[in-house]
């Protein structure tokens, strides 16, 4: 039985946690795994003193946090237009990574043969093509965009070395990103603790 958009979204808030504000996140101040750059493009000015800072961030409510995310990072982005094999996975990357949660979708579908931009945007023709693919993949479309994710999450921690805390644990185990990618793919293509391992040997 699939998951309602607000089982999902709860899943989701879960998920992130409360108050963070972590120097080395470029989302900034977070709550419930809402920034501070999108409270203040939606002028979510809690306290009404004018302006939307970080104490605003820390006002904001489980429910108000599950209302932006159904929304603004399911409905507006047209995540609702895939196919449902896809959504929660999506719909939980978009709330993390934005537009780079469709456009991981889109390159996936490019590899699999399908004409269609790396814009970052549902339209007609990336909703068409996840569907053909989930026609035609319908028991691998969800792990291969869970994989997809995950290899994501490593060329960022590949690249910037102060997001590799998000991706290994101190001890040297998977991190937050890795383990929120893998609850979207079936356990038989989870890494193994050595497989893992290996992945990260070059970091620092």
């Amino acid at each position: 039985m699939m998951k309602s958009v607000s089982e999902i979204t709860k899943e989701i808030v879960a998920r992130e946690g409360g108050f963070v504000n972590d120097p080395d996140d470029p989302g900034g101040a977070t709550n419930y795994g809402v920034t501070i750059h999108t409270m203040r493009r939606l002028g979510l000015d809690l306290d009404r003193d004018g302006d939307v800072d970080v104490q605003d961030v820390r006002r904001l409510s489980r429910a108000q946090a599950e209302d932006i995310f159904v929304k603004h990072y399911f409905h507006h982005p047209c995540i609702d237009q895939l196919p449902i094999k896809l959504q929660a996975s999506v719909f939980d990357m978009h709330v993390n990574a934005g537009a780079n949660a469709v456009k991981i979708l889109q390159r996936l579908l490019r590899e699999m043969g399908h004409e269609l931009s790396v814009d970052g945007v549902i339209g007609p023709q990336t909703a068409a093509a996840a569907e053909i693919a989930v026609r035609d993949a319908p028991d691998h479309i969800a792990d291969a965009y869970g994989i997809a994710r995950r290899n994501y999450y490593f060329r960022l921690a590949d690249r910037r070395r102060a997001s590799r805390k998000y991706a290994r644990t101190r001890a040297g185990g998977k991190g937050g990103w890795i383990k929120r990618a893998e609850e979207f793919i079936t356990p038989r293509y989870h890494m193994s603790d050595a497989q893992f391992r290996e992945r990260t040997a070059t970091w620092a």
